[in-house]
């Protein structure tokens, strides 16, 4: 009845057991040993809890204005796993040695932040700088304040976020989105979608009803089709010619710090040239989107698995998923209805491809990796097969894929 905002439940069952001896009268979480049945799965990675937000605003707080601020109910998940079990040491935050108050926190269960894994803050955690389309780090104090100077001025930015990249530009500026598109070989007035500070901004931008607003706030925070607003400032480049817009709404604390009042709303597109994966990591950013950025807002911790943004619209009265990635996988679809075995593993197509596998009566879909026709995407596929099947513990037996023999699946 009082989920955490993070759990589902997917079975229950009711057990009668006998009377337990009178001396075990405490409860604890213990550490993993790594032995026995993977049988948990890893949470999709979450919109910043309303809870966080209020410390990342608030100047007594020691978290005030940390970009990386997180707890128990929100924050990365999927993204920054390296294995199973999820404890610290086995995400990428296992570089980053919490500080005592961090620790207290930790291992505190009346904390909200208990064994919140990618629990940190300014003193110990993962830090924010900006520098040059090569690289070169700029030495400004305040990095997102530069980084909000520049794209109201017009500029092309290249930011790191949860699951990967974003270029991003003023969602207003004509000649910057034109000259975004140019770069980034996005012809033939492909939308760019839009990320918008809070929903009242995203209202003035679209006509939303209640279902469209409420999957605008979800937790998965994915882009969401609606039917644009005419005068409704953005350029006219932005979406030539369709009668809708992609909208989202800020789902890390960094966006929500670049996009508070008076940024406009921001162009936020894949961090990719056309066709190909998104960029994830500093060093590919550096040399595959220096290129399409005038600077760049990295960070220090690594993403494991690159999650591009979830698209989805609302059909009759249902959310449609056009693209399943961040906020959404890994989490499992129920198929009591249809069901089906463990171990199997469906290849997806060649175009807007995606893995399936399956685990018990779960079907477990893997994010959305776009073109099989890139060479970067054909490695992606073989990094998810072998990462899925490592942290779901299934033993692949059955393979399915498309029976065209020039199909990279096949």
């Amino acid at each position: 009845k009082k989920l955490p905002p993070m759990a589902r439940i997917t079975t229950f069952e009711v057990t009668e057991i006998a009377n337990l001896d009178d001396t075990l009268r405490s409860f604890e979480i213990v550490h993993s040993d790594g032995s026995g049945e993977l049988r948990v799965a890893i949470t999709p990675d979450a919109h910043v809890c309303d809870d966080c937000l209020r410390e990342l605003f608030d100047p007594s707080d020691r978290r005030f204005r940390y970009p990386f601020i997180n707890c128990t109910n929100c924050g990365p998940r999927f993204t920054i796993v390296e294995k199973v079990p999820y404890d610290r040491p086995n995400t990428t935050m296992a570089a980053f040695e919490l500080c005592p108050d961090c620790r207290a926190e930790y291992e505190d269960p009346l904390d909200r932040r208990f064994h919140a894994q990618p629990v940190a803050c300014p003193v110990c955690g993962p830090k924010v700088w900006l520098c040059t389309p090569e690289g070169k780090t700029l030495d400004h104090g305040d990095a997102i304040e530069e980084a909000r100077r520049a794209l109201r001025a017009g500029k092309i930015l290249a930011i790191k976020g949860i699951g990967g990249f974003h270029l991003a530009v003023d969602a207003t500026n004509q000649e910057a989105i034109e000259t975004l598109r140019e770069r980034k070989k996005r012809l033939g007035g492909k939308p760019f979608a839009v990320m918008a500070r809070e929903l009242e901004v995203a209202r003035t931008l679209a006509e939303l009803d209640e279902r469209e607003a409420e999957l605008l706030e979800s937790l998965a925070r994915p882009i969401v089709l609606a039917d644009a607003k005419a005068e409704n400032g953005l350029a006219p480049s932005l979406a030539a010619g369709l009668g809708s817009v992609g909208l989202m709404l800020p789902y890390s604390p960094l966006h929500h710090l670049l996009l508070e009042e008076p940024m406009p709303p921001l162009v936020m597109t894949s961090g990719n040239s056309s066709k190909e994966p998104i960029v994830s990591s500093n060093d590919d950013a550096i040399r595959r989107l220096g290129p399409l950025c005038d600077l760049m807002v990295l960070h220090d911790r690594e993403i494991r698995s690159a999650c591009d943004d979830s698209v989805t619209l609302i059909v009759d009265g249902l959310r449609q998923t056009v693209r399943r990635s961040r906020g959404y996988v890994p989490r499992p679809l129920n198929a009591r209805e249809f069901p089906v075995r463990a171990g199997f593993l469906g290849m997806g197509g060649e175009m807007k491809s995606a893995l399936c596998l399956t685990r018990d009566a779960q079907w477990v879909m893997g994010r959305h990796l776009g073109e099989l026709t890139n060479r970067k995407t054909r490695e992606s596929l073989r990094w998810d097969i072998e990462h899925l099947s490592d942290i779901l513990g299934v033993e692949l037996i059955h393979l399915c894929h498309d029976r065209h023999p020039d199909y990279f699946s096949t």
